[in-house]
């Protein structure tokens, strides 16, 4: 029987909490077993410290959930934000436009299809910690090559299980996203106090630059192809296009999309300039995903991707490259109130009537009313209406918000990357 411990008072006066049982429930109460669902307490640092409890997350509005820990021992803070995808669990954690954030999985089995190598989405995971429902399940997939706990912990990263994910994601969805501090200590003693302290003292991603944190630090090329079963990646032989990106945190299977699509890419760093792109004489430049806030980011970043733009050669931005691509043709950004991030986002194509199921990372947008008259609005959120897409009406250039490469995700976008070689296709025709 699964019985939850709530608090009877404010917690600074060393109320103890009760037990709330089903109306049938007797005997005292028991030890917390792995399986139970843990305490959830919005009473601070005072409330007493449940039994068998390991792990604990503390948000900056002294709400605590405690949990059973997994993965690396420690402490991280960060941004807490949920991710509705049901698989894919590795490659979302890591994706570097999950820099500087906390995931809570809002799908309660996970761990099902265990860790291999080829789902990395890059060489380190980006995510501060995650959160999960119920205790990591024994993998059970034919590319398993290690338990997920295990790779937690090969990649120094925290997790927090038994939570009530359904009781934190309504949070997050009413009143946006915390900070907060994800801490796993197997001896279960925990200073909350100085844990709610920190989770109050971090900025928050607003105004943070983090793509330079998950760059690249050096240029390097990149032919990998997409994975298919029975013959794992492929290489690209004969190359249509030579593509420059921009690397503000690229996912790998972005860049094996565009080698899919014929384009030998070069990837460049994220404080890459103007004749840095240029000098490799591409088809056309990819503005990558990434983490943080455009607008810091753009600070080095929009000014070069004018330039860019002005060469007349195709452009083609995702997620924080769309958004940067707004900012350099004069639109603003801002941040949502709790983000889009899953694997099953409807967005409406506007120009030729048809509904995408998308993938989504990302926590800020950009402003409908601010985009000048030359950017035509493509795509739009069927959630809540954000622009999820516009083009440039003169010139070779688009974007989205959303992650059309679909690891993991839907593959009903991936004729963006067609676009984007039949630009370039245009252009060399010339």
């Amino acid at each position: 029987m699964c019985r939850t411990l709530v608090p009877t008072g404010n917690g600074a006066g060393g109320c103890g909490p009760k037990e709330k049982r089903h109306h049938h429930a007797t005997g005292p109460p028991r030890t917390l077993q792995p399986s139970d669902r843990l305490v959830t307490a919005a009473s601070g640092p005072g409330q007493i410290q449940p039994a068998g409890a390991t792990a604990v997350l503390v948000l900056d509005d002294g709400s605590i959930y405690w949990g059973h820990g997994a993965g690396a021992a420690g402490t991280k803070v960060g941004e807490v934000c949920f991710n509705t995808s049901m698989t894919g669990y590795q490659e979302v954690l890591t994706d570097p436009s999950y820099a500087g954030q906390i995931i809570t999985f809002t799908f309660p089995h996970i761990g099902n299809v265990g860790a291999n190598p080829e789902d990395l989405e890059a060489t380190t995971a980006a995510a501060r910690g995650c959160i999960f429902r119920a205790d990591i399940t024994t993998p059970s997939n034919y590319r398993a090559a290690q338990h997920l706990d295990a790779w937690l912990k090969a990649n120094d990263m925290i997790a927090v299980t038994g939570v009530d994910t359904r009781r934190l994601t309504r949070r997050i969805r009413d009143k946006g996203p915390p900070n907060g501090v994800i801490c796993h200590a197997p001896s279960g003693k925990f200073d909350l106090a100085a844990l709610l302290a920190q989770a109050k003292a971090w900025p928050g991603l607003d105004g943070m630059d983090l793509a330079k944190d998950v760059s690249c630090r050096q240029t390097y090329d990149w032919t990998e192809t997409q994975w298919k079963k029975g013959a794992g990646f492929g290489e690209l032989k004969q190359p249509r296009f030579h593509v420059v990106a921009i690397d503000y945190g690229a996912k790998r299977n972005i860049l094996r999309s565009l080698a899919e699509v014929g384009c030998k890419v070069t990837v460049v760093p994220a404080t890459a300039t103007t004749e840095d792109v240029l000098r490799h004489n591409p088809d056309g430049v990819f503005l990558s995903n990434g983490p943080g806030d455009p607008a810091a980011t753009g600070v080095y970043a929009v000014p070069v991707i004018r330039d860019l733009i002005n060469t007349g050669k195709p452009v083609f931005g995702i997620c924080l490259g769309h958004q940067m691509l707004a900012l350099a043709v004069g639109a603003k950004t801002y941040k949502l109130p709790m983000g889009h991030r899953g694997a099953n986002q409807p967005v409406k194509d506007l120009e030729t009537g048809k509904v995408e199921i998308t993938s989504q990372n990302h926590g800020f947008a950009v402003e409908r009313a601010s985009l000048p008259k030359n950017a035509v609005e493509t795509h739009k959120s069927l959630f809540d209406g954000i622009v999820e897409g516009f083009r440039v009406a003169d010139k070779p250039v688009f974007s989205v918000q959303y992650h059309p490469e679909a690891s993991p995700g839907p593959q009903d976008s991936h004729y963006l990357f067609e676009r984007f070689a039949a630009l370039m296709a245009t252009r060399k025709s010339k």
